[in-house]
């Protein structure tokens, strides 16, 4: 249990080793030199962090951007009560989740080898959150006195197991459209929000009005690259809201006009707007590298432990493939988000506080796969597909999921995905334990 435990926690709880070992084991099976075997290994490893690196830097950006606009519309994060807190829940119960999510991938290994449902998921960081979001969902539904250690560990293995395996295989019909192949898959807690977009984006869209043929007049070709369009819509966004902030002059303004550091808040603002945009392009740069080694590295699962094994990857491998519907989805988002404010706040009382890292990467995932089938406006409607989804979700989750145990988590870290399955996590927990 031990060894067990120390895997978990040190290989398939740092997502950079678990990709790093399976290209690894790929680039062995297909019996590479050692200098093509280290260099694979070590490309992937690396291309990895950068997309870390790369969403490090976006939500640095977004950190500034989401108090700022919460302060334009007066909101303030309503009490929720006592709670167990996230650091006290990984006490309790983070060795569970470790080696439930060490377990889990084992059984999508095996469903992979003798099932027609190839996909292995290797998105690690959503692996170990999704698994700790579910047994929060779990304790919480029928207290921690009723949960025992074993009982939650095989819970979440065979839910997570049969998550991994089958969540890529219901959006893939859905990503070859998307990349017009079937060598990856989408492996990410956006699966479902990617799906409502390609559907509603068929019927409601118009796919001959593709986004990345979006045809500009001379003098605007500078916005074909996508650097300077993500720039450009953030720096409005930034610029907009940093002017409102400025000219309020709330005590709550102040504070967030002092986290410049004396600088100038709307050129502070604007700043940030051009780190974003950096993040975007680090996260697109660490994407190329990562799938020019782990795509060729599965060559040798796929022939030997796991024959037609597909990778099931992170969400920013599509962004590539429609730079200009990622932008259109945040925004998509962002405005909807705006929206369920309002309605919500008004409708059931609840302060629903946009988390612009959720809605940058979901709404991004979800524009792409509207535009797909629907075009600009498949994107559009992709984007608030995600905002619809995410503020509703995190009513439901606060106030009849996690709300004694890590509501901090599911409120600001929780997914598209955890708040479909979440009730169903609740209804089963209740059954079985």
């Amino acid at each position: 249990m031990e060894i067990l435990t120390w895997i978990a926690n040190n290989i398939f709880g740092v997502p950079a080793f678990l990709i790093g070992f399976i290209v690894l084991l790929g680039l062995l099976l297909q019996k590479k030199t050692a200098s093509q075997t280290v260099s694979g290994t070590f490309k992937a490893m690396i291309g990895f962090l950068i997309i870390n690196a790369g969403a490090g830097i976006i939500v640095g950006a977004l950190n500034i951007f989401q108090p700022m606009w919460a302060e334009v519309f007066g909101l303030e994060a309503g009490s929720l009560g006592k709670f167990m807190g996230q650091t006290q829940f990984n006490i309790e119960f983070g060795s569970a989740v470790t080696l439930a999510m060490f377990l889990g991938f084992l059984i999508n290994v095996l469903l992979a080898r003798f099932t027609k449902f190839k996909y292995i998921y290797l998105t690690g960081h959503m692996m170990f959150w999704t698994t700790t979001i579910f047994a929060g969902i779990i304790v919480n539904s029928v207290g921690k006195e009723n949960v025992s250690f074993i009982g939650l560990v095989a819970f979440l293995s065979i839910f997570m197991g049969l998550y991994w395996t089958f969540q890529p295989a219901l959006v893939q019909p859905f990503m070859r459209k998307v990349t017009g192949g079937n060598a990856i898959a989408l492996g990410h807690t956006s699966a479902v929000v990617a799906i409502l977009a390609a559907l509603l984006g068929k019927v409601l869209g118009n796919k001959e009005n593709d986004s990345e043929k979006i045809k500009l007049p001379k003098g605007l070709e500078f916005l074909r690259d996508s650097n300077v369009i993500t720039a450009l819509t953030m720096g409005l966004l930034f610029l907009i809201g940093a002017i409102i902030i400025t000219l309020k002059g709330t005590p709550a303004s102040q504070e967030l006009i002092k986290g410049a550091a004396g600088q100038n808040f709307i050129m502070y603002s604007i700043i940030q707007s051009f780190t974003f945009a950096g993040g975007i392009a680090v996260v697109l740069l660490g994407v190329k590298m990562f799938i020019g080694e782990i795509v060729p590295a599965f060559n040798g699962i796929a022939t030997k432990l796991v024959p037609g094994a597909i990778p099931a990857l992170d969400c920013p491998v599509v962004f590539t493939f429609a730079p200009n519907a990622v932008i259109l989805g945040f925004l998509g988002a962002f405005a909807g988000s705006l929206i369920w404010l309002v309605v919500i706040g008004n409708t059931v009382a609840y302060v629903f506080v946009p988390t612009m890292i959720v809605l940058f990467f979901h709404g991004a995932t979800a524009g792409v796969f509207g535009n797909s089938t629907g075009g600009v406006r498949g994107a559009l409607i992709g984007g608030f597909v995600t905002s619809t989804v995410v503020a509703w979700g995190q009513y439901i989750m606060v106030h009849f999921l996690v709300s004694d145990t890590i509501p901090d988590t599911a409120m600001w870290a929780a997914d598209n995905d955890m708040f479909v399955l979440g009730p169903i996590v609740k209804m089963l927990a209740q059954l079985f334990f």
